[in-house]
């Protein structure tokens, strides 16, 4: 098990874990939003192969609508 920072909230996972995964894990949807690992932006054909490594900083944004 690996220890990440995920919108600062610290979570255990197991070493391996993509993106892709934590997020579903985590129930987002994939679709209206963003994530950042580490101060970069991830593209979302790379969540799949990106893993997380130990101290990895998460950040999920989401798109919201409004006026």
């Amino acid at each position: 098990m690996i220890s990440v920072l995920v919108n600062a909230e610290e979570r255990r996972i197991r070493e391996g874990t993509t993106l892709e995964r934590l997020l579903t894990d985590l129930g987002k949807a994939h679709s209206g939003i963003a994530v950042a690992m580490d101060g970069e932006v991830v593209s979302r054909a790379d969540w799949p192969s990106k893993e997380l490594s130990q101290g990895a900083r998460v950040e999920i944004l989401t798109a919201v609508q409004g006026g």
